[in-house]
């Protein structure tokens, strides 16, 4: 039994600040194991917050739970916030508990208004049960064990320092010895940033939803992210630890979260481990209520294909076989998005001059901060039975967008500390643009800030280093993700 609710000062400092949780507070697997591990939630607690269809309704009923839970409830939540990267709310909270030093007795937590659920999903319960069975699959995953620490050591943890950061590569050569450490200078302008996913407006949504992709459902789709970080050194030697690939499947799972997207991650997988993931995936029953897919594939790779933790290759061409609209019928017409950090080449990009261009120590574009390198209607015709016409037909492979940390043949750079320089760009344009560009302008603006990064490491290969990335797209609509909007019916 928990002892009685929460501090009144602690009660004060939620209801302050619950609108701006509800609006910017990410309720996701980590941060729900996390209050479980503290044994704040019980189990049955959070597979019910899971189980709601937006982040909003999983945030709100959090707030309602957590002044029930205890005096400690309130500290557990904000070291969640901090191991979840969500360090701008947690400072929020701290310090708002602050002020209200002196406990004022008979406040009673209220939250604002519960966010409002459309029409058409109150409608589909059998919707929501199979999110339901989703979600509550992931949270009876074991506890996590933890040992009281203090928040110094946690962050510690987190953060491990080391002189200085190590370049690497995500290229398939055997390895060489270094000479000479590469350095990176890591500047706090370069950290992941912390910025909320900024929301889309009731008026935009309005005027670009008859152009574009369907863009409405809560979620708006499943996403999977694939991070190999640790090869075996039996299968695969000549395979280095990809460092700093830990930072990027957080920043992706957080972001794509942000964005109303179920987040599985799957860290570590061989090649046959990785084709049954996603063949599972692509599989799910659930996409045929979703708009859109998101698949995040991160490792070691050659041109066409990237590499599971034994050696062996999973040929990417495969990969958006599995979506095509033969193979997954049930995103026939939904944008299916891909992302690859991957090097596609053992070629390293040394740049070339500008003809016309500035001095180098004049130049914004040479940046002392990153070296190294890494190696519906269908649906509803068919229903109907209308078989006195004939179908209108597909291409084999239509309606996917991807993006590729690199040019054909050349490695993509990934800092040791803030990860890849791609998946930082990625999450940036996704945060501050997302809200009213379409998804083909946002790899535009990604290109745009990858070819003016440069690499720093004096006296190596990899000084003023150069990556170039690219995408591919067969869209035939514009790919706006609307965020945090849910229009009302």
């Amino acid at each position: 039994m928990l002892e009685c609710g929460m501090l009144e000062r602690d009660k004060r400092a939620l209801v302050s600040r619950s609108a701006i949780l509800l609006k910017q507070l990410v309720v996701d697997e980590l941060l729900i194991q996390s209050l479980q591990a503290d044994e704040i939630l019980t189990e049955g607690m959070a597979e019910n917050i899971m189980a709601k269809q937006t982040s909003q309704q999983r945030s709100w009923h959090l707030l309602l739970l957590l002044p029930k839970r205890g005096p400690k409830a309130f500290s557990s939540f904000c070291s969640a916030l901090k191991e979840t990267q969500q360090q701008h709310l947690h400072e929020l909270l701290t310090q708002s508990s602050e002020k209200d030093g002196k406990e004022a007795p008979g406040v009673r937590f209220q939250p604002v208004e519960e966010p409002v659920m459309p029409t058409t999903e109150k409608k589909s319960e059998a919707r929501r049960s199979h999110h339901a069975d989703d979600w509550s699959q992931s949270v009876r995953k074991p506890k996590r064990q933890r040992t009281k620490r203090s928040r110094g050591d946690k962050q510690a943890d987190r953060f491990i320092d080391s002189s200085l950061p190590l370049p690497t590569q995500e290229v398939v050569a055997a390895k060489r010895a270094r000479t000479q450490e590469s350095m990176e200078f890591s500047l706090d302008a370069d950290s992941p940033i912390n910025t909320p996913v900024l929301p889309c407006s009731s008026d935009f949504y309005l005027s670009h939803r008859h152009k574009s992709y369907q863009m409405n459902s809560p979620p708006r789709g499943f996403a999977l992210v694939i991070s190999n970080v640790t090869f075996d050194p039996c299968a695969a030697p000549e395979l280095d630890t990809r460092k700093g690939g830990e930072v990027d499947d957080e920043v992706l799972r957080k972001v794509f979260t942000e964005l109303d997207y179920i987040v599985t991650v799957h860290r570590d997988l061989t090649a046959q481990g990785m084709r049954a993931c996603i063949e599972e995936f692509s599989r799910r029953p659930g996409h045929g209520t979703m708009d859109s897919c998101v698949v995040c594939l991160l490792s070691h790779g050659v041109e066409g294909a990237i590499y599971g933790t034994d050696g062996q290759l999973l040929q990417l061409d495969w990969v958006f076989e599995s979506f095509d609209n033969a193979h997954c019928p049930l995103l026939q017409n939904k944008p299916k998005m891909f992302f690859i950090q991957a090097c596609r080449g053992e070629e390293m990009d040394c740049g070339v001059e500008q003809v016309d261009g500035p001095v180098r120590t004049c130049s914004p574009s040479c940046e002392q901060r990153d070296a190294g390198r890494e190696g519906q209607g269908d649906a509803s015709a068919r229903q109907r039975g209308d078989m006195g016409r004939p179908r209108i037909k597909l291409p084999q492979r239509s309606d996917m967008i991807c993006g590729f940390a690199s040019l054909k043949g050349t490695a993509a750079m990934r800092n040791t500390k803030r990860g890849s320089w791609f998946v930082q760009e990625l999450d940036k344009r996704l945060r501050l643009h997302a809200r009213d560009t379409h998804l083909a302008d946002i790899m535009v603006q990604v290109n745009l800030h990858i070819k003016e990064r440069e690499g720093y490491a004096p006296g190596t290969a990899h000084h003023r280093c150069k990556e170039m990335s690219e995408f591919t797209s067969s869209l035939c609509k514009d790919l706006y993700l609307f965020p945090k909007y849910q229009p009302q019916y």
